[in-house]
């Protein structure tokens, strides 16, 4: 049986090594990446859930305490039809924030309403929301339904009693669904603009607020996401939406009355810009290995020993002692020669390629700081050889109110120039890192604490006396600690440092706080 000739021999284990190894880096770089942004894309979506949840929440009780605060002046005046009037057109008119404000009396007749165009003053109500409230006769937050005028609303009532503890009534306040309302205020400016969404559902799964208004009022079954908030529970996880979309969704429930916020990403949309960075690792890559491989044809014929040896040496192309193996082949006549330095060089634009990818895994896309998992790796080296350094830990004052005044847009740019201020500030040899949101760190290498302390106070009277590239006045609140300290490790001193950041946010802000010193007994 004839035996194939070692050229033959040489090309095909060199064809298949080279290939196999470049493909397995190139899908293993691929997955890691992609594993990495979905991960980071549903954490991003739970925090954002749970935020707006928690926005929801506080909205629903400074609700009630306003509706408390005015039932309470309804009784002395409740037959004087003027001033109930005066009262509830003061509380719909005050903030905005309902649709509707009534005063219904306990057999259901409505003695008072705001805007008068409802025409409901003298009338009975019937509704779901009246029969509601005058069974709890206490505050409440009603179910969604149809109200008088055909509209989906929700109603917060407070009972009105007299002196004697008679129960009178009950003032209500509506929140029509379907129409402007003060969820759409609260909602409606969602961080993405690439196709991900928002949307609320209440205790039956029934859509509250959705970016598609005509949806408003359906009820979402066999959602694994709706099944769990509605359940209470917190999270994130991967699905296909109504329409068989991959979504990456994060969810929180509003506790106060048990809805549900659901915020979504498309899976393809998130990996897009991976997709876009590996195309063009690939442009570049695969040129050099098809031109590798050429090489190592046109020279097949030629090369016994010497070639055997840089073939082999590519079993280990995707360890750091690949270019070491390649560098030690005796290449002793001209071809082999070539071959040697076209393989160290698709070796060092594979390893650059790779780097390049390591590099933004570990930067923010937006500041261009490093981000948390480039911290934790800066970090676990330096605890490793017992660095000293100080913490900054840096946040921004009333962030929120800036997103929620100028859009999300201007917050860009206010992280940008906290950023910019950073660099100004550091040495070469300081690490600024972006945690995430608007809280950052600044990790100063061998500087003690005192030193620490003036390089934050410097910080923050730059923030407070630099106008911010917009004009939106910016200021920060730092908390400053250093390591080691005795028993202590890096992880408690970063929770030293934030520690030290909310004393400086309870303190009024704009302010450095520094750890407590340490105190010994004897």
């Amino acid at each position: 049986m004839p035996r194939i000739d070692l050229r033959r021999l040489i090309l095909l284990l060199s064809l298949a090594v080279v290939t196999l190894t470049a493909g397995n880096l190139f899908f293993a770089s691929y997955q890691t990446q992609r594993n990495f942004l979905m991960a980071q894309t549903l954490e991003a979506n739970r925090i954002y859930a749970v935020k707006l949840a928690s926005s929801t929440d506080d909205f629903f009780k400074s609700s009630q305490q306003q509706l408390a605060f005015s039932a309470n002046l309804l009784a002395p005046i409740w037959d004087q039809p003027e001033q109930l009037w005066q009262e509830v057109h003061r509380l719909r008119r005050q903030t905005n924030s309902f649709n509707s404000v009534i005063v219904i009396r306990a057999d259901g007749k409505i003695i008072a309403s705001s805007p008068l165009s409802m025409n409901l003053t003298g009338t009975f109500s019937n509704s779901e929301g009246y029969h509601q409230a005058s069974k709890a006769r206490q505050p409440f937050i009603s179910s969604p339904y149809v109200g008088a005028n055909n509209h989906l609303m929700i109603q917060i009532t407070h009972p009105v009693f007299d002196d004697h503890g008679n129960y009178l009534g009950y003032l209500g306040a509506g929140i029509y669904l379907n129409e402007p309302n003060i969820l759409h205020s609260l909602l409606g400016e969602h961080y993405y603009r690439d196709g991900s969404y928002l949307y609320v559902v209440d205790t039956k799964g029934q859509l509250i607020y959705h970016q598609d208004p005509t949806r408003i009022g359906d009820v979402i079954k066999g959602n694994p996401a709706i099944d769990a908030v509605i359940a209470g529970e917190t999270g994130s996880l991967r699905l296909h939406n109504s329409k068989g979309i991959d979504m990456l969704t994060g969810y929180a429930p509003v506790n106060r009355i048990g809805w549900g916020v659901i915020s979504q990403r498309p899976t393809d949309i998130t990996l897009e810009g991976l997709q876009r960075l590996m195309l063009e690792v690939a442009g570049y890559a695969v040129p050099l290995l098809l031109l590798s491989l050429l090489g190592i044809w046109w020279i097949s014929t030629l090369i016994t020993r010497p070639l055997w040896q840089l073939a082999n040496s590519t079993q280990h192309w995707g360890s750091s002692s690949a270019a070491q193996s390649v560098s030690k082949v005796r290449a002793w006549y001209y071809e082999a020669a070539q071959l040697k330095f076209a393989m160290q060089k698709a070796l060092m634009s594979l390893h650059q390629q790779l780097g390049r990818l390591n590099l933004e895994n570990v930067t923010d896309s937006l500041t261009g700081l490093t981000n948390r998992r480039g911290m934790q790796l800066i970090l676990k080296d330096w605890e490793s050889h017992r660095q000293q350094f100080s913490v900054l830990a840096v946040d921004i004052d009333h962030f929120k109110q800036v997103n929620d005044s100028y859009g999300h847009s201007a917050g860009d740019l206010v992280l940008q120039h906290v950023a910019q201020q950073m660099r100004r500030l550091s040495r070469e040899s300081d690490v600024l890192c972006r945690q995430g949101g608007e809280e950052f760190l600044m990790l100063l290498p061998a500087t003690p604490l005192n030193q620490a302390l003036q390089v934050a106070e410097r910080l923050r009277g730059a923030m407070a006396y630099t106008e911010s590239p917009n004009g939106i006045p910016v200021t920060v609140s730092v908390g400053v600690t250093d390591w080691p300290r005795e028993g202590e490790t890096v992880a408690q001193a970063l929770k030293e440092a934030d520690l030290a950041l909310y004393r400086a946010k309870g303190k009024g802000r704009n302010r450095v706080e520094p750890v407590p010193p340490t105190t010994t007994t004897g």
